[in-house]
Protein backbone atom coordinates (compact mmCIF):
# COMPACT_ATOMS: atom_id res chain seq x y z
CA UNK A 1 0.00 0.00 0.00
CA UNK A 2 1.75 3.77 -0.90
CA UNK A 3 2.05 5.78 2.00
CA UNK A 4 0.63 8.82 0.25
CA UNK A 5 -2.93 10.26 0.93
CA UNK A 6 -5.14 10.02 -1.28
CA UNK A 7 -7.34 13.54 -0.96
CA UNK A 8 -5.70 16.96 -2.26
CA UNK A 9 -5.69 18.68 1.11
CA UNK A 10 -6.61 21.97 -0.92
CA UNK A 11 -10.35 20.54 -1.41
CA UNK A 12 -10.37 22.57 2.18
CA UNK A 13 -10.27 25.53 0.43
CA UNK A 14 -13.12 24.09 -2.03
CA UNK A 15 -16.31 26.39 -2.57
CA UNK A 16 -19.03 25.88 -0.09
CA UNK A 17 -22.53 26.87 0.27
CA UNK A 18 -24.11 29.06 3.08
CA UNK A 19 -24.49 26.07 5.38
CA UNK A 20 -20.71 25.10 5.03
CA UNK A 21 -21.20 21.93 2.39
CA UNK A 22 -18.55 21.56 -0.29
CA UNK A 23 -20.87 22.52 -3.81
CA UNK A 24 -18.85 19.70 -5.63
CA UNK A 25 -20.06 17.51 -2.91
CA UNK A 26 -23.33 18.60 -3.38
CA UNK A 27 -23.37 18.48 -7.34
CA UNK A 28 -22.04 14.29 -6.62
CA UNK A 29 -24.45 13.71 -4.35
CA UNK A 30 -27.39 15.31 -6.59
CA UNK A 31 -26.17 12.40 -9.25
CA UNK A 32 -26.88 9.48 -6.63
CA UNK A 33 -30.50 8.12 -6.32
CA UNK A 34 -31.74 7.66 -3.16
CA UNK A 35 -31.43 4.06 -1.14
CA UNK A 36 -28.36 3.31 -3.86
CA UNK A 37 -25.61 1.33 -2.90
CA UNK A 38 -22.56 2.86 -2.55
CA UNK A 39 -18.32 2.73 -2.48
CA UNK A 40 -16.57 6.20 -1.96
CA UNK A 41 -13.43 5.53 -3.19
CA UNK A 42 -10.44 8.15 -1.23
CA UNK A 43 -13.02 9.08 0.76
CA UNK A 44 -11.07 11.46 3.08
CA UNK A 45 -13.14 12.97 6.40
CA UNK A 46 -16.37 11.35 5.38
CA UNK A 47 -17.84 14.44 4.30
CA UNK A 48 -19.28 12.84 1.31
CA UNK A 49 -20.69 9.92 2.68
CA UNK A 50 -22.27 11.45 5.52
CA UNK A 51 -24.24 13.62 3.22
CA UNK A 52 -25.56 10.73 1.44
CA UNK A 53 -26.22 8.97 4.01
CA UNK A 54 -27.93 11.85 5.45
CA UNK A 55 -29.66 13.20 2.49
CA UNK A 56 -30.32 9.72 0.51
CA UNK A 57 -30.19 7.41 3.10
CA UNK A 58 -27.73 5.29 1.06
CA UNK A 59 -26.24 2.03 1.63
CA UNK A 60 -22.71 3.90 1.82
CA UNK A 61 -19.34 2.48 2.34
CA UNK A 62 -15.67 4.27 1.79
CA UNK A 63 -12.21 3.19 1.34
CA UNK A 64 -9.30 5.58 2.43
CA UNK A 65 -5.39 5.26 2.46
CA UNK A 66 -4.64 7.80 5.25
CA UNK A 67 -5.37 5.99 8.86
CA UNK A 68 -6.39 9.61 10.36
CA UNK A 69 -8.95 9.63 7.31
CA UNK A 70 -10.40 6.47 8.36
CA UNK A 71 -10.61 7.37 12.09
CA UNK A 72 -12.60 10.49 11.30
CA UNK A 73 -14.71 8.62 9.22
CA UNK A 74 -15.67 5.83 11.63
CA UNK A 75 -15.90 8.61 14.28
CA UNK A 76 -18.73 9.64 12.24
CA UNK A 77 -20.65 6.03 12.35
CA UNK A 78 -19.56 5.31 9.00
CA UNK A 79 -18.40 2.55 7.40
CA UNK A 80 -15.00 2.64 6.38
CA UNK A 81 -11.87 0.75 5.69
CA UNK A 82 -8.41 1.29 4.89
CA UNK A 83 -7.24 0.76 1.30
CA UNK A 84 -5.50 2.10 -1.81
CA UNK A 85 -7.38 2.95 -5.36
CA UNK A 86 -4.82 1.86 -7.33
CA UNK A 87 -4.49 -1.63 -5.59
CA UNK A 88 -7.61 -2.58 -3.21
CA UNK A 89 -10.63 -1.86 -6.36
CA UNK A 90 -9.24 -4.87 -7.71
CA UNK A 91 -10.96 -7.38 -4.87
CA UNK A 92 -14.00 -6.14 -5.37
CA UNK A 93 -16.86 -8.54 -7.08
CA UNK A 94 -18.63 -7.28 -10.19
CA UNK A 95 -21.70 -5.38 -10.10
CA UNK A 96 -21.29 -5.15 -6.42
CA UNK A 97 -22.61 -1.67 -6.08
CA UNK A 98 -24.85 1.06 -8.18
CA UNK A 99 -22.59 3.86 -7.79
CA UNK A 100 -18.61 3.83 -7.39
CA UNK A 101 -17.84 7.13 -6.49
CA UNK A 102 -13.97 9.21 -7.08
CA UNK A 103 -13.90 12.52 -5.55
CA UNK A 104 -11.42 14.70 -6.20
CA UNK A 105 -9.06 11.98 -6.41
CA UNK A 106 -8.26 10.62 -9.78
CA UNK A 107 -5.53 12.98 -10.33
CA UNK A 108 -3.74 11.48 -7.23
CA UNK A 109 -3.64 7.90 -8.45
CA UNK A 110 -1.14 5.96 -10.01
CA UNK A 111 -3.08 4.26 -13.03
CA UNK A 112 -6.05 6.62 -13.17
CA UNK A 113 -7.41 4.29 -16.76
CA UNK A 114 -6.89 1.48 -14.38
CA UNK A 115 -8.95 2.80 -11.46
CA UNK A 116 -11.85 3.65 -14.08
CA UNK A 117 -12.20 0.47 -15.56
CA UNK A 118 -12.96 -1.12 -11.95
CA UNK A 119 -14.91 1.26 -11.14
CA UNK A 120 -17.23 0.62 -13.98
CA UNK A 121 -16.74 -2.74 -13.26
CA UNK A 122 -18.11 -3.29 -9.31
CA UNK A 123 -20.31 -0.59 -10.22
CA UNK A 124 -23.57 0.36 -12.39
CA UNK A 125 -22.28 3.94 -12.75
CA UNK A 126 -19.40 5.61 -11.66
CA UNK A 127 -19.08 9.29 -10.83
CA UNK A 128 -15.52 11.13 -11.20
CA UNK A 129 -14.74 14.56 -9.87
CA UNK A 130 -11.29 16.34 -10.39
CA UNK A 131 -9.73 19.98 -10.84
CA UNK A 132 -9.23 21.16 -14.36
CA UNK A 133 -5.59 21.81 -14.81
CA UNK A 134 -6.59 23.78 -18.37
CA UNK A 135 -8.29 26.37 -16.48
CA UNK A 136 -7.10 29.60 -17.90
CA UNK A 137 -5.51 31.12 -14.51
CA UNK A 138 -3.27 27.74 -14.61
CA UNK A 139 -2.16 28.36 -18.80
CA UNK A 140 -1.79 32.18 -17.60
CA UNK A 141 0.52 31.41 -14.73
CA UNK A 142 2.77 28.47 -16.98
CA UNK A 143 3.10 30.93 -19.99
CA UNK A 144 4.12 34.00 -18.24
CA UNK A 145 5.62 32.52 -15.24
CA UNK A 146 6.86 29.96 -16.23
CA UNK A 147 6.03 28.26 -13.22
CA UNK A 148 3.74 24.71 -12.59
CA UNK A 149 0.55 26.93 -11.48
CA UNK A 150 -0.65 27.43 -7.84
CA UNK A 151 -4.41 28.50 -6.72
CA UNK A 152 -6.49 29.11 -3.61
CA UNK A 153 -7.77 25.28 -4.83
CA UNK A 154 -4.50 23.75 -5.41
CA UNK A 155 -1.79 25.71 -3.45
CA UNK A 156 0.94 23.20 -3.32
CA UNK A 157 4.03 23.48 -4.97
CA UNK A 158 5.19 21.04 -7.49
CA UNK A 159 6.84 19.03 -5.71
CA UNK A 160 4.79 18.82 -2.06
CA UNK A 161 1.64 18.02 -4.38
CA UNK A 162 -0.49 14.51 -4.29
CA UNK A 163 -1.27 15.20 -7.73
CA UNK A 164 0.37 13.14 -9.87
CA UNK A 165 -1.39 12.80 -13.35
CA UNK A 166 -2.46 16.55 -14.65
CA UNK A 167 -5.53 16.12 -16.18
CA UNK A 168 -7.94 18.89 -17.68
CA UNK A 169 -11.45 17.91 -18.80
CA UNK A 170 -10.76 17.46 -22.70
CA UNK A 171 -7.84 14.66 -21.16
CA UNK A 172 -10.54 12.93 -19.13
CA UNK A 173 -13.54 13.19 -22.01
CA UNK A 174 -10.57 11.77 -23.70
CA UNK A 175 -9.86 8.67 -21.56
CA UNK A 176 -13.67 8.12 -21.46
CA UNK A 177 -13.98 7.32 -25.16
CA UNK A 178 -10.70 5.49 -25.11
CA UNK A 179 -12.12 2.78 -22.09
CA UNK A 180 -15.49 3.25 -24.06
CA UNK A 181 -17.52 4.69 -21.14
CA UNK A 182 -21.01 6.59 -21.69
CA UNK A 183 -21.05 9.70 -20.23
CA UNK A 184 -24.61 10.49 -18.69
CA UNK A 185 -24.39 13.94 -17.01
CA UNK A 186 -21.39 16.50 -17.00
CA UNK A 187 -21.32 19.57 -14.82
CA UNK A 188 -18.14 22.15 -14.52
CA UNK A 189 -18.00 24.36 -11.85
CA UNK A 190 -16.25 27.72 -11.30
CA UNK A 191 -14.04 29.07 -8.38
CA UNK A 192 -17.26 30.16 -6.65
CA UNK A 193 -18.38 26.53 -6.93
CA UNK A 194 -21.27 28.38 -9.74
CA UNK A 195 -22.52 25.76 -12.87
CA UNK A 196 -21.53 26.52 -16.22
CA UNK A 197 -23.97 26.82 -19.02
CA UNK A 198 -24.49 23.25 -19.80
CA UNK A 199 -25.32 24.47 -23.83
CA UNK A 200 -21.77 26.11 -24.05
CA UNK A 201 -19.23 23.94 -26.17
CA UNK A 202 -16.33 21.63 -24.77
CA UNK A 203 -13.60 23.79 -25.02
CA UNK A 204 -15.67 26.75 -23.16
CA UNK A 205 -15.48 24.66 -19.85
CA UNK A 206 -11.90 23.24 -20.57
CA UNK A 207 -11.03 26.71 -20.29
CA UNK A 208 -13.08 28.37 -17.68
CA UNK A 209 -13.77 25.63 -15.54
CA UNK A 210 -12.25 24.86 -11.98
CA UNK A 211 -13.72 21.96 -11.38
CA UNK A 212 -15.56 18.92 -13.32
CA UNK A 213 -18.38 16.25 -12.03
CA UNK A 214 -18.90 13.23 -14.66
CA UNK A 215 -21.68 10.51 -14.34
CA UNK A 216 -20.67 7.51 -16.19
CA UNK A 217 -22.11 4.08 -17.10
CA UNK A 218 -21.00 1.25 -19.41
CA UNK A 219 -22.14 1.13 -23.08
CA UNK A 220 -24.44 -1.38 -23.54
Amino acid sequence: MHARPQRELATAHAARNASGARVDLLVVSQMVKPGAKVLDVGCGDGELLKILTETKDVDGRGIEISREGVNLCVAKGLAVIQGDADTDLADYPDDAFDYVILSQTLQATWQPRVVLEHMLRIGERAIVSFPNFGHWKMRLKLLFLGRMPRTKNLPDTWYDTQNIHFCTIRDFRDLCNEVGVKMEAAVALNAWGGKLRINVPWWFWNLFGEQAVFLLSRKR
